[in-house]
């Protein structure tokens, strides 16, 4: 036997994170929903562009989802802090 097995492609998970996040989103189409809360504007920024140009098959369609990364600020006084959104919503088809 040789060190390489030829036996197609891998399989399709159905229920990754990804996947999941997506099938809430196309249930209720045109919403807005938090769909991460990373540690950086920049890791948002990514998710977020990741999401719209469908990187992620989950998403696919390119285009069928819209994404935006945002800085919230969460509490008052001397007790707020800054935390990092994804939203994301369904929009279906191609834009």
């Amino acid at each position: 036997m040789s060190d390489v097995e030829f036996i197609g492609p891998p399989p399709q998970h159905k229920y990754t994170k990804h996947a999941l996040i997506a099938a809430k989103l196309r249930e209720r189409p045109e919403v807005w929903g938090v769909v991460r809360k990373p540690t950086s504007i920049g890791r948002a920024s990514s998710a977020a562009q990741a999401i719209k140009t469908a990187r992620l098959a989950a998403y696919a369609p390119a285009g069928s989802f819209e994404a935006v990364a945002c800085t919230v600020l969460i509490g008052k006084g001397k007790r707020q802090r800054k935390e990092h959104h994804v939203y994301a919503r369904y929009v279906g088809g191609t834009k």
